[in-house]
């Protein structure tokens, strides 16, 4: 509990940061971007089923930016090693799991507030969302707290093995793959069979598909696998990640930040002014 109260603390103050200053025109830029896309194509209709285009893709890119929490974790701690904050955090009373816990409050108030930049226009741009419904809401109650927990715990176990910015510019790379074929914008049958299996082994398709069964028409299951929103099986695949991430991430932390010194962060810094020159 120390070390929760304390990660708490410390991912409220970084989520101040975040949101202050330049940071904030960075943080509105990507959701802006987003709602102007779907907008071109909110009108256009899903394969006769009289839905929405717009109204079918919205929820998945909401999926979409709980996901991209893995990249925003793995960044975070590239740099954060490197400036040496992952070796001041060692230093102090459970340190690492608390840097952990803030970590994870920090990235996800960033998330949610991508969200509600993303829904609340959202409600007004596409048609057909059901967020009048209580269920809507008791299904987004558990889909997104497993979803941020199981992608950001991942991000900080991959973050925590890269060697520096490059190789976490590298990362990055497979898990967008991930992202891309995990039918996050659209239902997963329309891809090939063998790419479904792949996608379903990820909490990545279970996160869009808990997103869509919160938000769209019941209708709508008829599109993805056995024409249901399987939520028991949602509910099990996010929480195994969830559970696995975070019993593994600061373990890696851990065994990461003791290999970290005040001379490698020296060497990390003189790296980055050679590369500014």
């Amino acid at each position: 509990m120390r070390a929760f109260r304390a990660g708490l603390a410390r991912g409220v103050i970084e989520l101040r940061q975040a949101f202050g200053g330049s940071e904030l025109v960075n943080h509105l830029l990507w959701p802006v971007l987003t709602l102007v896309a779907i907008s071109f194509y909110r009108n256009r209709e899903f394969r006769h089923t009289g839905v929405r285009l717009g109204t079918l893709v919205l929820p998945g890119v909401l999926g979409m930016f709980v996901a991209l929490g893995t990249v925003l974790v793995i960044q975070y701690l590239t740099v954060e090693r490197e400036d040496g904050t992952l070796l001041r955090a060692r230093a102090t009373p459970h340190g690492v799991r608390a840097y952990f816990v803030g970590k994870l409050f920090m990235t996800s108030g960033c998330v949610l507030a991508y969200l509600a930049i993303l829904l609340v226009p959202g409600v007004f741009l596409v048609d057909g969302l059901r967020l009048g419904s209580p269920a809507a809401w008791l299904t987004l109650a558990w889909v997104l707290p497993l979803g941020l927990v199981a992608t950001q715990s991942v991000g900080a176990a991959l973050g925590a093995l890269v060697a520096g910015p490059r190789a976490a510019g590298l990362i990055t790379l497979p898990v967008m793959a991930v992202i891309s074929v995990s039918g996050i914008f659209y239902p997963i049958t329309a891809l090939p069979g063998w790419l479904q299996d792949v996608a379903q082994v990820f909490p990545v398709y279970w996160l869009g598909l808990g997103m869509r069964s919160a938000l769209l028409p019941d209708g709508m299951s008829a599109v993805e696998i056995d024409h249901s929103w399987r939520h028991l099986e949602t509910f099990g695949v996010l929480g195994a990640w969830a559970a696995v991430g975070t019993l593994v991430a600061p373990v890696v932390l851990r065994r990461m930040a003791r290999r970290e010194s005040g001379a490698r962060v020296a060497a990390y810094r003189e790296k980055a002014l050679q590369r500014i020159g």
